[in-house]
């Protein structure tokens, strides 16, 4: 006979909270696991070659579970960091909804699951990319580059670049220029994207001991970065719109324009917190649309041009 104690009330918290699987799908990062899915869903459909429905589902799936054993890591490392900013404070980790084993446990078994099982739905290519990007995310980023520089987001945000080359690598078991400037896409968003989360909250960083650039530099020289990365981008658009059709030059340039606007609109102002925090939040905001839009434009684009 098989005796379970479970001694005090902690433990019996602990133990009960592993049926609620809500819990455990919260340390996925689902926002962040959607943006990483639907990137690699358009490197997978955009690439030359064809996969099955089942193993393009299972590399879906693949993926899906990748990024989400990375989100978990990265909640199980910074759990104490968790606890001193504000936006983060309640996650379950930081509630003690999950023990911090139980959410280590979680997040290295699903690495393991994601990497074989995308081995099996497509090839080792792929599979190796997944582990090194889960691994580039928890150890290069979380571990290493967060607390010890404001550049943290710059090298690390290469991180969230990788799931479009994943998804393309699947189907052809190698890398083009045409996705390699794809991620470069998304590596330039991710900067001013985080730094205009952190021109508003960057008292929250700064409890937490994350040297973010406004912290560091100020205010006016991040908006300034901000410009420069914004313009950036409207460069890596017009470098796209050489594999893509008028339709995507047409929409993808608009979008990049607001973003340049947006960015430029901060340094009016600069002298006004109330409004400066408030433009900050908008461009965070409108960020998150821009590369969600600039991929379906270039999955809409791709599904017109190939059946047209």
């Amino acid at each position: 006979m098989i005796n379970i104690s479970i001694s005090t009330k902690e433990d019996r918290k602990s133990y009960f909270s592993f049926f609620k699987v809500h819990y455990y799908f919260s340390l996925l990062k689902p926002r962040v696991m959607y943006l990483a899915i639907f990137t690699s869903i358009v490197g997978m459909i955009i690439a030359p070659g064809e996969l099955s429905i089942f193993n393009a589902f299972l590399v879906i799936l693949a993926i899906s579970i990748g990024s989400g054993a990375a989100g978990a890591l990265n909640m199980w490392y910074e759990i104490d960091t968790d606890k001193l900013m504000d936006r983060t404070k309640d996650r379950v980790l930081p509630s003690g909804l999950i023990s911090e084993r139980g959410a280590l446990i979680f997040g290295i078994l699903l690495s393991f699951i994601s990497i074989i099982l995308l081995y099996l739905a497509s090839n080792l290519f792929a599979a190796g990319l997944l582990g090194f990007t889960i691994f580039y995310y928890v150890f290069i980023y979380t571990v290493w580059l967060k607390k010890s520089t404001p550049q943290n987001i710059v090298i690390g945000g290469a991180a969230g670049a990788f799931p479009p080359l994943i998804g393309w690598s699947a189907v052809t078991g190698s890398l083009s220029l045409e996705i390699f400037i794809i991620f470069l896409l998304i590596f330039l968003w991710t900067p001013p994207h985080f730094w205009a989360l952190a021109l508003y909250k960057s008292d929250d960083y700064k409890k937490a001991g994350i040297p973010m650039m406004p912290i560091i530099i100020g205010n006016k020289k991040t908006v300034n970065l901000i410009i420069n990365y914004s313009l950036s981008l409207l460069v890596v658009t017009l470098m796209l719109s050489y594999y893509y059709s008028l339709f995507f030059s047409i929409l993808g340039l608009s979008l990049s324009l607001v973003f340049v606007y947006l960015a430029i609109n901060l340094r009016r102002f600069i002298d006004d917190q109330i409004n400066f925090e408030k433009k900050a939040q908008s461009l965070f905001y409108f960020s998150i649309i821009y590369l969600f839009n600039i991929f379906a434009i270039i999955l809409v684009d791709n599904l017109i041009w190939n059946y047209s």
